[in-house]
């Protein structure tokens, strides 16, 4: 019976330390969160500016559901695309450079939206190995060659470009990858782009808002141009504290983008609610230096502190910072130590990452203070 076909995977999965569970929170999200009834230090969110239960986006919110209403009722290209939509989409233009910008629901939603519009059969994707999964399922549905290079592997891509005969060629990388925190060669892709013709996705899910000029992203971390090969990703639920996605690039993909992304076109608009909170979001974004400043104190003392313990951190200069375990079970038994001790930090496995790298996935904010992180320094020094 299929029923106990679903049932003997399931024990599998709890067998082998992959068996995930869901956590209620009964307290917005924050540094300090009521989770399964107790109160806890969470080192578990993407909230990296602690805009998420931020008053002025809170006021905002409350503003624009009187004006707006709480739904948009249909999809953009029906009648969903109300004027807070049109207004967050020329910020965000304005905002990280680029001549025009499409807005989604999810960052999830955009990725399934860009690459199986630019490239199909007859075409080539070329993956970094440690993408995000909305990114592999990109890939995956474009029908095209898709080949993956070793994780920042610049020479391997660029031989794989030498010796592609495709028609159009697609680079598809993170930017900051979400579960090693360490950020992508993107001058030397880009450099590649321009040298292959081909385009450069970027994922920039945890660069935009946390990093470059007053938060620009990743592009601006490394002083890049927005150039036309470049078509750029950008979550709202992280830093920008809301929810949604945007695609930055030339207007003409842009239009392209706009009449052919299935995950676009075939979607109802997200709530004016949400567009309009984030319009006021983008401009914290904008003033949020100080707040940036604090955060990269923050990963300091977490690296400085850890280091010399037997806990091993990758390299990373983000707010993500993985410790790695090795062992499935094994991290779930010191994320639930940690948990017994006040300090919510998330167990990390396969197939999230790569067999034999089950992690703690600490990441940081600018909310959160020096004791909170001394705090998880004792407990992992304590556990070591």
């Amino acid at each position: 019976m299929i029923w106990d076909e679903l049932q003997g995977e399931l024990d599998t999965l709890a067998g082998e330390g992959l068996k995930r569970r869901r956590r209620i929170l009964d307290s917005p999200c924050g540094p300090v969160c009521t989770v399964d009834g107790r109160e806890v230090i969470s080192f578990c969110s993407n909230d990296y500016l602690g805009l998420a239960n931020d008053p002025q986006l809170i006021a905002t919110a409350q503003a624009a559901a009187a004006q707006w209403g709480v739904g948009s009722g249909a999809s953009h290209l029906v009648s969903g695309h109300l004027r807070p939509h049109e207004s967050l989409e020329s910020a965000l233009a304005e905002f990280v450079g680029f001549p025009r910008t499409l807005s989604f629901s999810t960052g999830y939603m955009a990725n399934l939206a860009i690459v199986p519009a630019l490239v199909g059969r007859g075409d080539a994707v070329f993956a970094d190995k440690l993408n995000h999964a909305s990114l592999i399922d990109a890939a995956q549905l474009t029908h095209a060659d898709s080949r993956r290079y070793a994780h920042g592997d610049v020479a391997a891509l660029s031989a794989m470009l030498e010796s592609s005969t495709a028609r159009r060629k697609l680079i598809l990388t993170d930017a900051v990858f979400s579960m090693d925190g360490d950020i992508a060669p993107l001058p030397e892709l880009l450099e590649l782009a321009e040298r292959h013709d081909a385009w450069l996705v970027i994922d920039d899910a945890h660069g935009f808002g946390v990093l470059g000029e007053n938060g620009r992203g990743s592009l601006s971390h490394f002083s890049l141009p927005a150039s036309r090969r470049v078509v750029l990703m950008g979550t709202l639920g992280k830093a920008a504290g809301v929810a949604g996605a945007f695609v930055a690039a030339d207007a003409l993909v842009i239009e392209w983008l706009l009449q052919r992304a299935r995950s676009y076109i075939f979607t109802t608009a997200a709530s004016p609610i949400t567009a309009a909170t984030l319009i006021e979001a983008v401009k914290l974004i904008a003033a949020a230096d100080d707040g940036r400043a604090k955060l990269m104190q923050r990963i300091r003392q977490l690296r400085e502190g850890l280091a010399g313990s037997r806990w091993h951190l990758l390299h990373s200069d983000t707010a993500i910072q993985p410790i790695i375990i090795g062992d499935n079970a094994e991290a779930v038994r010191i994320a639930e130590a940690l948990l017994e001790r006040g300090l919510w930090v998330p167990a990390i496995r396969p197939p999230t990452v790569p067999k034999g790298t089950a992690r703690l996935r600490v990441t940081l904010s600018a909310t959160h203070t020096a004791d909170h992180v001394a705090a998880l320094l004792d407990a992992l020094k304590a556990l070591a």
